[in-house]
């Protein structure tokens, strides 16, 4: 087992740049440490906000020396320049030196303000690769890796012209950063009336709307429980404690760890179209959705033109709602719609990208057969196997005894840290070749974990075997991943059956029979 992986990730929040950046990546240092890496953030004091955000960080911080007098923005190529409150050559130099000592492997930055220049100054001073998360595609991006959690028609359009680089594509909400709790947290439960309201504006609100919000609920006729949620970053803390104290029926919430059980117990949630939207989406929350920035002008109409949310703005927030509200169909399918988009999973994906080189192996047993048995009866894995039906838990199970007795078959679970990722068999055929099968977990297809886990399964069996030897896989007709994995991998021939010689490093001496 090699050293683990260091990933360090920049990141700011202030009143103006708001929480969900720093939130969003806190949920990725969990997945991160999760699965065994070593982690730490790099951010900037700029006011007091990210300093409260992070009071309990579970990482290392590196905080970046404070702002200092006038500089020149550059907000024809970068219009969101101005938000690091120092310029990018000195946000670069900054960022460079405080993660000097640990070179991480990765580095993910999550902020609007630095664009190609940047990516390529950091990348070049510390040699590593570079995971960029944006989904405003409103600079040019220089990333080895890009993260938009945001629904698009097609990423790939949304960013042409915008990419110094062709990226790995981390795209769609089910790599949205969402926290650890939601994977498990309660969902909504429909109930037909709607008997109380949850509004969350995002953590800051800087625009002060959750107030109007509130007030525009009790235009629309609804009198009951309405639960506001906001942070203690919010500028408009006092006038907002005002306004709930005056309402009899109303309740602030200030600096929940997270929101998925606040979500989960109102009938109905109003919110801003932030990182928020796919932690309402996860519980499958029917939502009214309010665009309040630039870049969820794209993501409320794209969400609602999917039937996940409803979407409005500050004047028809009124009538959109007392038309929701007396309507549970259209309620019931918003949390359906929603629910389907996303699973809780996202940072998980997401780490497990940035990890997957770490990727190992280690013999299966019996205690994996019910994961194992849940995978192979997966839709996914099923239609591009050799029998496509489903099979009951007691024949995987006996199968799996069969194999783990037998010399000439061998079974692994690959794992990333501790979270099992796929699975790989080597069975001795007639002709004393090895049959390959493999697949991994379903949910987390499109990482490039395929090709990690094929090459750990050849290593193992050569180590095993101390001689050199030839693997075959067999294809089912249409299986274009399985045509790529293995024809990227160095195998031969195909469509239906490949085939690939193992020999020893030149280094590596062949065992003596």
């Amino acid at each position: 087992m090699g050293p683990a992986p260091r990933i360090a990730i920049r990141v700011d929040a202030s009143a103006i740049i708001g929480t969900g950046h720093l939130k969003r990546c806190q949920s990725l240092v969990q997945a991160l440490i999760e699965q065994g890496a070593q982690v730490s953030l790099v951010t900037r004091a700029l006011d007091g906000v990210a300093a409260q955000v992070l009071r309990n960080a579970p990482c290392p911080v590196h905080w970046l020396p404070l702002p200092g007098g006038s500089f020149q923005t550059d907000s024809t190529t970068t219009p969101h320049a101005a938000w690091a409150c120092v310029s990018w050559v000195q946000d670069a130099k900054d960022t460079a030196d405080a993660l000097q000592t640990e070179r991480p492997d990765w580095l993910v930055v999550d902020h609007y303000a630095f664009d190609a220049r940047w990516h390529d100054a950091v990348r070049a001073a510390l040699g590593c690769r570079l995971l960029v998360i944006d989904d405003t595609a409103d600079r040019m991006l220089s990333a080895d890796a890009l993260l938009d959690h945001n629904w698009a028609l097609d990423h790939r359009a949304k960013y042409a012209d915008r990419l110094a680089r062709e990226p790995h594509w981390l795209a769609g909400p089910r790599h949205a950063l969402l926290s650890p709790a939601y994977r498990s947290a309660p969902r909504y439960r429909f109930q037909p009336a709607v008997r109380s309201i949850g509004i969350f504006m995002g953590g800051t609100d800087p625009d002060g709307i959750s107030t109007r919000v509130l007030v525009a609920c009790r235009a629309a006729g609804f009198f009951g429980a309405i639960e506001v949620v906001s942070t203690s970053a919010n500028p408009h803390l006092s006038s907002l404690r005002k306004a709930c104290a005056a309402d009899a029926h109303a309740q602030l919430t200030l600096d929940q760890p997270d929101l998925a059980a606040f979500f989960a117990r109102h009938d109905l949630q109003i919110g801003a179209g932030g990182g928020a939207t796919w932690e309402r989406c996860c519980i499958g929350a029917p939502t009214i959705a309010i665009a309040v920035a630039a870049n969820q002008l794209a993501v409320v109409p794209g969400l609602a033109a999917l039937g996940a949310v409803r979407g409005a703005t500050a004047n028809t927030l009124p009538q959109v709602l007392h038309e929701v509200i007396e309507d549970p169909a259209t309620r019931q399918a918003l949390g359906e719609r929603a629910a389907a988009l996303v699973d809780g999973r996202g940072a998980q994906r997401v780490a497990l990208h940035l990890l997957r080189d770490s990727l190992s192996l280690r013999p299966a047993t019996l205690a994996d057969a019910p994961l194992l048995h849940a995978w192979r009866n997966h839709p996914a894995v099923r239609a591009v196997s050799g029998s496509s039906e489903p099979i009951t838990f007691k024949e995987h199970q006996a199968w799996m005894q069969r194999v783990l007795r037998t010399p000439d078959r061998w079974l692994f679970v690959a794992q990333v840290g501790a979270l099992r990722v796929g699975s790989i068999r080597f069975e001795r055929t007639e002709t004393s070749d090895l049959e390959v099968s493999l697949y991994t977990d379903p949910q987390l297809q499109g990482l490039g974990l395929g090709p990690r886990l094929l090459r750990a399964g050849e290593q193992q069996m050569h180590h095993i075997l101390q001689t050199p030897f030839t693997v075959q896989a067999s294809v089912v007709a249409g299986n274009t991943a399985s045509h790529k994995l293995f024809e990227g991998s160095g195998y031969h021939g195909g469509p239906l059956l490949y085939r690939k010689a193992i020999r020893p490093p030149p280094d590596e001496p062949t065992a003596t029979p």
